[in-house]
């Protein structure tokens, strides 16, 4: 009827009544500094963290407490709704005047021919570290590394190896600490008639993780694991990642791993050693 009162105003299902009240989520990519709020929780706090690897980020509150999310849909940013993605790369730095290791870079020198001489690592964690501090380094030295599976296997392959004055071996073990036996195997080596051709050192870290500082991946210190428990499995566990395979294990070490970018990463109980072996086979030490 014209000119009647409507009391219940328009239509309620004119135009786009799905839209959600503050609007439709977009994506955004996420950037440290920048403040969110996760809903599910009401955590809100400034993005401290970024992890490309497990796609997470870390948010820490006014109270400097730290709590860690999956990146995708559920954020709000200056109250509207946002799908937190990936930050954008930034475009190629500058090369680099230092190696990972710290040494001088010699940008397009050729990796020299390899020599006799080379350097064990045990496990395959261990070597991957190497590699990543050392590598532009021990390629410009010509030493090559090799894989050790164990340290049991040590006597044998230094037989296999047959050391001399021109053919060094260090070696790098896992938890060399007094009374262990990495020790006896070392002091073994050392006694036998190739001993003086020879260098096996070690950190006192029962795994090459804890090599990394703490802090590079967010935290105070390593946590404290049982010994009924798998060392890698019980520091996931405790970090709340993923453990229940190895292939859980082997993308919790690339993550850690992606914390590295130099030597300043790493513990001097580590840095030392290795610098040794370095110096030892090449025959300045």
């Amino acid at each position: 009827m014209v000119g009647v009162n409507d009391r219940y105003g328009s239509d309620v299902l004119s135009g786009d009544w799905k839209v959600p009240q503050r609007g439709r989520a977009v994506e955004t990519p996420s950037e440290l500094g920048m403040v969110v709020e996760e809903v599910t929780t009401d955590w809100v706090g400034e993005i401290v963290a970024i992890d490309r690897d497990l796609d997470t980020l870390t948010l820490e509150d006014r109270r400097s407490r730290r709590r860690t999310f999956p990146l995708g849909p559920g954020f709000l940013l200056a109250g509207k709704p946002v799908i937190l993605t990936r930050p954008v790369r930034a475009g190629a730095p500058a090369a680099p005047t230092r190696t990972a290791s710290g040494s001088v870079a010699v940008h397009g020198a050729k990796a020299r021919v390899a020599r006799a001489s080379r350097i064990f690592v045990e496990g395959r964690h261990d070597a991957e570290l190497v590699e990543k501090v050392w590598g532009d380094d021990l390629r410009l030295e010509g030493v090559v590394v090799e894989y050790l599976q164990g340290v049991d296997d040590l006597v044998e392959h230094l037989r296999d190896f047959d050391p001399g004055p021109e053919r060094r071996v260090g070696v790098l073990v896992d938890h060399l600490v007094a009374g262990s036996k990495e020790s006896r195997i070392a002091q073994q080596v050392a006694a036998s008639p190739v001993g003086r051709h020879v260098l096996v050192v070690g950190h006192p870290f029962i795994d090459v993780w804890a090599a990394v500082k703490p802090d590079r991946i967010g935290v105070a210190a390593w946590p404290d694991v049982p010994r009924s428990i798998e060392w890698k499995k019980g520091i996931c566990r405790a970090f709340g990642w993923p453990h229940a395979d190895q292939a859980d294990i082997a993308r919790a070490w690339q993550h850690i791993l992606s914390r590295v970018q130099s030597y300043d990463d790493l513990e001097p109980a580590l840095l030392g050693r290795v610098e040794e072996l370095i110096d030892f086979v090449t025959g300045s030490g």
